[in-house]
């Protein structure tokens, strides 16, 4: 099975902000972009990676 979530606003983030993120979860790990530029830069971090980054902002 072929996981793919496409790309999603993430839920932190405010319609009215500028400071807009968007994730996409697929097999090889987890790509985060801004939501106002899709087209720029993605920040792409496998699996576990993203685990511990988002373990780190929770704490």
């Amino acid at each position: 099975m072929h996981r793919d979530t496409g790309w999603f606003t993430s839920s932190y983030s405010a319609a009215a902000s500028n400071a807009c993120v968007e994730v996409r979860l697929t097999d090889a790990g987890t790509a985060v972009r801004d939501s106002k530029n899709p087209a720029g830069p993605r920040l792409h971090l496998p699996g576990e990676r993203w685990a511990a980054f988002v373990d780190r902002l929770k704490r």
